[in-house]
């Protein structure tokens, strides 16, 4: 951990660097999750599969809704969030196809 600078509470300093970390590994679980969805698209495109699955994604919403709470997170949070995840991939595997 770097140290706080002069006259920054260091409690403070210490919160902050452990939200920088993990807002890090974040960042790179995500890019690994756009990598393989990614693949999912290129391979739903080369097999004329449809872009979407509505069916899974309510149950992939429904399963993190429940994570969320068990972790108490809100869970109207996590849909959002996921939700967004999701809108993303779907523009992603349209684009692979559109590609070819």
């Amino acid at each position: 951990m770097n140290a706080p600078a002069e006259g920054q509470d260091p409690v403070l300093a210490g919160y902050r660097q452990s939200i920088d970390n993990i807002d890090a590994a974040m960042i790179h679980i995500l890019a690994e999750r756009f990598r393989i969805t990614q693949a999912v698209g290129a391979y739903k495109a080369q097999n004329a599969l449809p872009a979407s699955d509505p069916g899974r994604e309510e149950r992939q919403i429904a399963r993190l809704r429940k994570l969320a709470e068990e972790a108490r997170l809100d869970p109207e949070f996590s849909e959002k969030f996921l939700r967004f995840v999701i809108e993303e991939v779907i523009r992603h595997h349209k684009q692979a196809k559109a590609e070819g």
